[in-house]
């Protein structure tokens, strides 16, 4: 099922998550461990994210040489055991970034032979690694072109003229929303614009990323409604763990702790922490969830312990 169709047809407000695919060199015990915590929620889908090439530096007896790697793989597998295995509806994510516009189309199109009808479309991360592009060959730039792919393959546009037998897609189309704007963007509401150009190529429903003050989700909705992107904007929540989260999130993902949090936080216990996360997290729900949103959307990547914790509370 597509995720607006769920949202449509839910009395409540829903409970997705968002996990990460394990290292390379990983097993797939952990994994199925992983699902097996969230399942038990009854979430009407997961997303999973992906991630292109990345440059690493290693040291070695020559000196620092520069390598290509890549890292968490298997997206697609992933994917595939959650819809078949869980009965869950998948979500992967498609990156601008690390992708020729081919690949894409390939990815899609193996999706589409598993019966996914979903994917989030992001530019994806700027890692430092600039793929060579094959002649003849192209990327999509910003998240909004590979949405507008993505809607062409919707209407039976292939960009392998010998896919006589295609049949047209028929893919749900969701974007990233940023409440406290992206970090390239000059200011929100110029984010805000270039997010209603993702929306009038074809996204159907927003994702926020994660944010610790429930004003800033509710101020951006309604900028959001006052451009015309009126459709479906999920918020994102991620619970804090540890001491060094305070300084690690807001310069990986550009965003502030309310004053109050880091304070309670710097103050606690190492020990302590993850409770007053959780106990923080809970209470941005329940508010969320008393203002009717679509649906919750937890950034749980690999660790189920917090967001078990939680849930018990938020649905005992």
């Amino acid at each position: 099922m597509k995720v607006t169709e769920h949202l449509e047809k839910a009395k409540k407000t829903l409970i997705s998550f968002e996990i990460i695919p394990p290292r390379r060199g990983g097993d797939i015990q952990s994994l199925l461990k992983l699902v097996d915590d969230l399942a038990r929620y009854n979430p009407p889908f997961i997303d999973i994210t992906s991630h292109a090439a990345e440059v690493i530096y290693e040291e070695t007896p020559e000196g620092i040489k520069r390598k290509t790697k890549r890292k968490r793989p298997g997206t697609l597998g992933i994917c595939a055991l959650i819809q078949k295995k869980y009965n869950i509806d998948a979500v992967p994510h498609i990156l601008c970034r690390g992708f020729t516009r081919e690949e894409t189309e390939d990815f899609l199109i193996d999706l589409q032979y598993l019966e996914i009808k979903n994917v989030l479309a992001v530019q994806g991360d700027d890692s430092g690694y600039k793929k060579p592009v094959p002649d003849g060959r192209t990327t999509n730039k910003y998240a909004s072109d590979l949405v507008r792919q993505v809607k062409e393959m919707n209407e039976g546009h292939y960009l392998e003229d010998n896919l006589l037998d295609a049949k047209p897609s028929n893919f749900c189309i969701g974007v990233g929303g940023y409440p406290e704007k992206h970090f390239s963007a000059p200011n929100l509401d110029t984010d805000i614009y270039y997010l209603k150009k993702k929306i009038e190529a074809g996204a159907e429903y927003i994702v926020t990323q994660m944010f610790f003050d429930n004003r800033v989700y509710f101020d951006f909705v309604k900028r959001c409604r006052a451009e015309g992107i009126d459709v479906p904007i999920i918020p994102g929540l991620k619970i804090i763990t540890r001491k060094s989260n305070i300084t690690s999130l807001p310069r990986t993902f550009h965003i502030d702790l309310p004053v109050e949090l880091s304070r309670q936080i710097l103050d606690a216990s190492a020990d302590d922490v993850a409770e007053i996360g959780i106990e923080w997290t809970l209470k941005q729900a329940r508010e969320l969830m008393e203002h009717n949103v679509p649906s919750i959307h937890f950034y749980v990547m690999q660790n189920t312990t917090p967001i078990n914790t939680l849930l018990d509370r938020l649905m005992p």
